[in-house]
């Protein structure tokens, strides 16, 4: 074992009654991968050592989730990634899936009029199409640099020959098939196995059918998922189980190459994903506000502090229900959203005494339950050369719709529940009916989605990103003002405790432990409404250690199989807790 593995190992910390994780980062000089899975990690790592740049990297991570992190790691799913180049150019590649070209607003709603929450969280209908294929090949033929099939051929591997899973991962399956994929022959058929016994610890995973879907992917590119035999299969089986999507949807997919939204945020820029991802500007307004209250004299854990984040938080997240949507379908008011003069004056509306009432704020939106899926994953790289890539990948829910169609091997995202369900109904449980977010043929769904690089003085300072749903926001930004207005290294930002709120509910969410009683007493006498639950997000992340220059890569101890891989150091496992 090298003398340095020891930095990742996971501390806990006891701090006045609050628990706080305490991690290292892993140094990679010659550039990083971390991401949600071990052999994802060392697949990215391996191709960095072989001469890949960080896109070529990211490619590889991803299909390599797709084999070894079935949660949320996809080819039948979508996601965004942000590049930033080592001249300080950025460009974003939005391969969010879209809506069938059947879809209709309603395609939810039962027959008294109200929503059918089967319909959302699994089979056929809930799918959208795919978009993460045609993303990685967009990203690849823009700046890639080694051949496609070395990108795609490691995933292959993997899912041919099979590797050992972990604890977390039997547990999963093992859920899975006893419960959500039970209705859908082909998923038993992919992920169960063989003998018919329960998953353990260290057992091989074989996906021969997944293995076949990257092997004429690798071999024939992205056109192999759209248009050839896979597309056949995915549009029969859709055929024959009431779901929407055709051959001629899945021909007609493009991942589209968007220019990313840029800010400033106390000395640092900013780039983040724009629409039809909400998190870019929602985490720039936030900072915005941020910086416009001054908020970086307070301590992070004061009543004060948490209390004026929380009604920044509040104001951004109205802001998103709104306006924001796919901008190939929605006219946006972007440059205004951002503008100094308006975040200076939203800023100027919160009460420093009171917590607002989110009803009150939205004025008529509000009519009489919705909370986006956690399960996404989020992954980070930087290579010897100094360009950054993060990017976040979702099927949506936790394996996402639970559909394998036979023959295909991966399992198809539920991602059309992202739309908003039932028009014109936004209620104060969080179920938004607003019509930029509207289902309509060809349309992204909004997300949450936020991956992220910051940077000062012309070089990468962090690259960052989270599941989570509509945490996700939150997280990141807990972690860059962590980094970037309380002077923490990367490793402590990621640690810190993690608060949400997103206008409705109206409520303020705490990790488990991460404040102080008499610090929950003054918030809930400013009027809010704390629920403590257990961890948010899994924000793996590089962070460039400002004295010296080193990339060090955080893999969030809150995913317990998450791994740092440096090139050309072997992968490195960070201890697992919760």
């Amino acid at each position: 074992m090298h003398p340095w593995l020891s930095r990742l190992l996971l501390i806990l910390l006891v701090l006045g009654g609050r628990a706080v994780l305490a991690l290292e980062g892993v140094p990679g000089p010659d550039g990083l991968v971390v991401s949600a899975s071990r052999p994802a990690s060392e697949v990215g790592g391996a191709v960095l050592a072989a001469g890949g740049n960080a896109v070529d990297a990211a490619v590889a991570t991803g299909f390599a989730l797709a084999v070894t992190y079935p949660a949320a790691g996809n080819i039948g799913g979508g996601g965004f990634m942000i590049v930033r180049l080592p001249d300080g150019s950025a460009t974003s590649f939005d391969f969010r899936e879209t809506a069938p070209a059947a879809a209709r607003p309603d395609m939810f709603l039962d027959d008294r009029g109200e929503i059918d929450p089967d319909r959302i969280e699994a089979g056929y209908l809930a799918v959208g199409v795919p978009g993460t294929v045609r993303g990685l090949a967009l990203a690849h033929a823009r700046l890639g640099r080694l051949p496609w099939r070395d990108l795609v051929e490691p995933a292959a591997r993997l899912a041919r020959d099979g590797f050992p899973i972990s604890p977390t991962l039997a547990a999963a399956l093992n859920r899975e098939l006893a419960g959500p994929m039970q209705p859908f022959p082909g998923s038993l058929t992919a992920y169960g196995k063989p003998d018919g016994l329960p998953w353990l610890a260290g057992d091989q995973l074989v996906l021969a059918d997944l293995a076949a879907t990257l092997e004429a992917i690798a071999a024939d590119g992205s056109d192999a998922f759209y248009t050839g035999r896979i597309a056949g299969l995915l549009a029969e089986a859709m055929a024959a189980h009431g779901g929407l999507i055709t051959l001629a949807d899945l021909a007609g997919y493009a991942a589209r190459e968007r220019p990313p939204v840029r800010g400033r945020f106390l000395g640092h820029e900013v780039i983040s994903m724009g629409p039809p991802s909400s998190g870019g500007t929602a985490l720039l307004q936030m900072l915005g506000m941020f910086e416009a209250l001054g908020l970086e004299r307070l301590a992070a854990d004061s009543g004060e502090a948490i209390h004026l984040t929380t009604e920044i938080r509040r104001r951004a997240y109205l802001d998103r229900a709104k306006f924001l949507g796919d901008p190939d379908f929605v006219t946006m008011p972007g440059d205004q959203l951002l503008s100094r003069p308006y975040l200076k004056h939203l800023a100027a509306g919160i009460d420093r005494e009171r917590a607002t009432d989110s009803r009150q704020l939205a004025g008529d939106l509000v009519g009489p339950p919705c909370d986006e899926s956690d399960e996404t994953t989020h992954y980070s790289i930087v290579d010897a050369a100094g360009m950054a890539v993060a990017t976040t990948v979702t099927l949506e829910g936790s394996y996402g719709s639970h559909v394998v169609a036979p023959g295909t091997g991966f399992l198809l995202n539920n991602e059309m529940g992202d739309f908003n369900r039932k028009p014109g109904q936004t209620t104060l449980s969080g179920e938004i009916g607003t019509l930029p977010n509207q289902i309509a043929p060809a349309k992204r769904m909004l997300s949450s989605m936020t991956p992220t690089i910051v940077t000062k003085d012309g070089r990468v300072v962090l690259v960052t990103g989270s599941p989570g749903g509509r945490t996700i926001i939150n997280t990141v930004f807990d972690v860059i003002t962590g980094v970037v207005a309380r002077g923490l290294d990367g490793s402590a930002a990621v640690a810190a405790p993690r608060f949400h709120h997103q206008w409705l509910p109206d409520r303020l969410i705490v990790e488990r432990g991460g404040l102080a009683p008499d610090v929950r007493r003054q918030l809930e006498a400013l009027g809010h409404a704390v629920i403590e639950r257990g961890s948010q997000g899994a924000a793996h992340s590089i962070w460039l250690d400002p004295q010296t220059g080193t990339p060090l890569g955080i893999a969030d101890q809150r995913g317990p199989d998450a791994a740092a891989a440096a090139a050309p150091l072997p992968a490195v496992i960070g201890e697992s807790s919760q």
